[in-house]
């Protein structure tokens, strides 16, 4: 398998609007010509005897149950806060949207 060659990366690169030295195209070529070889080498041992898996262990749902509790009214809640609107604590606007 011919390894990624300098351009390549360079083309990348441009792509991903990353600027590199030349010493850098070059060291991340042998990078990525490495992991495209460690990519393929799991690929060889992957088999149709073995079912695609999202996680090595079997899981069920990990999550606790949604159960209503005893918790702050929301008066109690903001009483603290600097700033409220409606009920809710008010912060500053930081996006610059209406």
């Amino acid at each position: 398998m011919p390894g990624i060659t300098r351009e390549e990366v360079a083309h990348l690169a441009r792509l991903a609007r990353l600027e590199l030295k030349g010493e850098e195209l070059d060291h991340f070529a042998g990078q990525l010509d490495d992991i495209i070889g460690a990519v393929a080498r799991v690929s060889e041992v992957a088999d149709q005897d073995v079912p695609p898996t999202s996680h090595p262990l079997p899981l069920t749902n990990v999550m606790r149950v949604d159960e209503v509790r005893p918790s702050l009214t929301p008066e109690q809640a903001l009483s603290g806060a600097p700033a409220q609107e409606q009920r809710r604590f008010k912060v500053p606007q930081i996006l610059g949207e209406d």
